[in-house]
């Protein structure tokens, strides 16, 4: 299974990007060029326990994927596990280290696609690089709005 690890360095208090990074406004910006939005579930700061189903385009194709909230540590970490979608599965840890003013945004993306042999070359040939170019995207995004720094892909 692949897994993608990112580090964020954010100029913004922990608890600011830890509240960011769980705001469903926020998700959607950052995944505008894919034309997803939330359409079942919950909105504003997700929370322990809570679903979100995502309708995005991507591929060419119109794409649902319901994750949940299965692990929360304010502000310090949270997970979101795949319910439902195209992937056969997928966990996403997201950690946060505040330092002297300062948060250290990590991101664990572990996720195995479908269709045994063919979604292991997909994984080579392109998906891991597209997942790491959405979950880096999403970081930016973050980290504009925590920093306040004008964010092209925001209204």
């Amino acid at each position: 299974m692949p897994v993608i690890e990112l580090s964020t360095i954010i100029n913004a208090p922990i608890e600011k990007c830890f509240d960011i990074a769980r705001d469903i406004d926020v998700h959607v910006a950052s995944t505008a060029h894919t034309g997803e939005r939330a359409i079942a579930g919950r909105s504003g700061l997700i929370e322990l326990g809570e679903t979100v189903t995502w309708r995005a385009k991507h591929f060419g194709v119109w794409q649902n994927l319901t994750s949940k909230i299965t692990a929360m540590d304010r502000p310090h970490s949270f997970t979101d596990v795949m319910v439902s979608g195209a992937f056969k599965s997928f966990t996403h840890d997201h950690y946060f280290t505040g330092i002297s003013g300062q948060t250290v945004m990590k991101d664990r993306f572990e996720f195995e696609s479908p269709f045994g042999w063919l979604g292991r070359l997909a994984n080579n040939l392109f998906l891991t690089r597209y997942m790491a170019n959405l979950l880096e995207q999403r970081n930016q995004v973050i980290k504009q709005v925590a920093e306040k720094i004008p964010c092209p892909f925001r209204n």
